[in-house]
């Protein structure tokens, strides 16, 4: 009877190291890059007249984030969208380009992890076919919030929202020149992420 608990015991103490060393923590994975697909929607404003804003968009964001503890880490971001850039019957196509970094907070939970960011990025404005119009970057403040879905303790998916608060850009022309003012960029995303 004791030859049966001692046999019973072990092959339970196997058991439960087994089941730990297949549930190993995510959080104490300290880098992670994502790829992600990305709408882009740019609040329309109206001054002295003159109604701004742009066409909603779709494009492509890459991040890698570090995390210096559990919680806290940071991010630095790419990403890419196309769009018209509108002045009331005036419009540019350009290619927006975004880079920006960010400070994460996040609560990693055992199928998930909630987190929130804030940080500071440059839009770049890159008009296309259009004559006189020069590429015009304008500094902008990040926020967002958003989860990471675990599929695994390395593999993930990732659902976010971003905002930009920025000066709209003029392309240096003299027709909009102080045209500019704040306005708000809307960015929901999708997408897949590794940590490592």
């Amino acid at each position: 009877m004791f030859r049966n608990r001692l046999v019973t015991f072990k092959i339970g103490t196997a058991l439960v190291a087994v089941t730990a060393f297949g549930q190993e923590d995510y959080s104490r994975l300290k880098s992670e890059v994502s790829v992600q697909a990305l709408a882009s929607f740019v609040k329309q404003t109206t001054q002295d007249g003159v109604t701004q804003g742009a066409t909603d968009s779709s494009g492509v964001i890459a991040t890698y984030r570090y995390y210096f503890t559990r919680h806290n880490g940071v991010e630095a971001n790419y990403a890419w969208a196309p769009n018209t850039e509108k002045y009331s019957q005036l419009g540019l196509d350009n290619n927006s380009h975004e880079i920006s970094a960010a400070y994460v907070f996040r609560l990693p939970l055992r199928r998930w992890s909630p987190f929130v960011l804030a940080g500071a990025g440059a839009l770049i404005f890159d008009p296309k076919n259009f004559t006189g119009a020069n590429t015009q970057t304008r500094a902008a403040f990040v926020y967002g919030a958003g989860a990471d879905f675990n599929f695994t303790h390395r593999l993930f998916l990732r659902a976010e929202y971003r905002g930009f608060v920025y000066n709209s850009p003029t392309y240096d022309l003299a027709a909009l020149s102080g045209l500019d003012r704040m306005t708000h960029r809307a960015e929901p995303s999708i997408g897949f992420g590794w940590r490592f």
